[in-house]
């Protein structure tokens, strides 16, 4: 996890008045202080040094073949990689859902992998954001477990701080939290007319004061910005973010045909029985991932033991990969 998630949960109304006694009691801004998260001057930046050195490798045949190394990372995906993309067999989940699996061999306790794949077509599909259900400082309970029969797919959404949500949050057209702001922080928003925007840091204010989102959400860090571009701080070590550290990740990106893209991480050295167990991928293999499988935008959500996805196969039946706790705000995919 980048952010530690905690407990309360976001409501509207008299809610905003509880999430402004938080923010007094707590002392500190919602904003976690992380070098990137919440910026550093240029020259209070460490020299940069080489990422740790770390493999993915995906199945061909019976062979493992690796198709990304730390010391020859790409800085820009202007494609997805055909061997990690021929890996995956997609399923019809519903009109506008797939979903599959991708099984990857990396480095370290993240020997074994499997990355859980689905792809939302937003045209035919809406997002909507839901709450925990308890308001109380220490609570914030929602899981995929609390998901409405209708939604197709869910998930927890951007990152958490003091018990709430970090950054820009709209419910309903309603703003309950206002954005921050830090380099490496990006918004996905859903307008009335179901068009999904990736909102960078420099221009969420303005976003914010024109676009009039039905759904927004902010998290951290971005993977993927621009078109395929990895931020400078996920190519090197030293310049403000953990690139070494390992861990269950969660993501969301944008397909060049427009389309969503949801990445959850799960270990598979031993199958489900230990997929909750939080080994995994560092950040700028997360991004990597992305990239490879056809990403020109993404934001890494909060992973760690709260990462958990629910989809709904062809039948209706629910597949979940839970994670070990709640989260104040979740992300649910509901047919338009």
């Amino acid at each position: 996890m980048i952010a530690a998630s905690a407990a309360c949960s976001v409501r509207r109304g008299g809610g905003t008045v509880l999430l402004a006694g938080i923010v007094a009691m707590a002392g500190a801004p919602l904003a976690p202080r992380l070098p990137f998260a919440a910026g550093v001057a240029a020259q209070d930046a460490p020299a940069p040094e080489p990422l740790p050195r770390s493999r993915l490798a995906a199945r061909a045949g019976n062979a493992w073949r690796t198709w990304w190394r730390s010391g020859a990372a790409p800085t820009r995906w202007t494609r997805a990689h055909p061997l990690p993309a021929a890996a995956v067999r997609w399923k019809q989940a519903a009109p506008g859902i797939e979903w599959g699996t991708l099984p990857l061999a990396g480095s370290g306790e993240a020997w074994r992998l499997l990355v859980v794949l689905v792809r939302v077509d937003p045209a035919r599909h809406g997002l909507r954001l839901m709450e925990g259900a308890d308001a109380s400082l220490l609570a914030g309970r929602w899981t995929v477990d609390s998901a409405p029969a209708a939604a197709r797919v869910a998930l927890n959404a951007g990152q958490f701080r003091y018990g709430t949500s970090w950054g820009w949050v709209v419910l309903d057209g309603a703003e309950v939290l206002p954005p921050r702001r830090g380099p490496l922080a990006m918004t996905v928003a859903q307008d009335s007319a179901g068009r999904v925007h990736w909102i960078e840091d420099a221009d969420v204010e303005r976003a914010r004061a024109t676009l009039r989102p039905r759904v927004a959400f902010q998290s951290y860090p971005a993977l993927l910005v621009g078109d395929g571009e990895v931020p400078a701080p996920l190519g090197a070590a030293g310049l403000g973010l953990d690139v070494g550290h390992r861990d269950a990740r969660l993501a969301m990106g944008e397909l060049r045909d427009g389309r969503l893209l949801i990445a959850l991480t799960r270990f598979d050295a031993l199958g489900e029985s230990l997929g909750q167990v939080p080994f995994g991928p560092t950040v700028p293999e997360m991004a990597a991932i992305m990239g490879a499988m056809g990403c020109r935008r993404a934001v890494l959500l909060d992973g760690g033991t709260s990462a958990q996805l629910m989809l709904r196969d062809a039948g209706g039946a629910p597949h979940r990969w839970r994670g070990f706790r709640g989260v104040p705000l979740g992300l649910v995919v509901l047919p338009r």
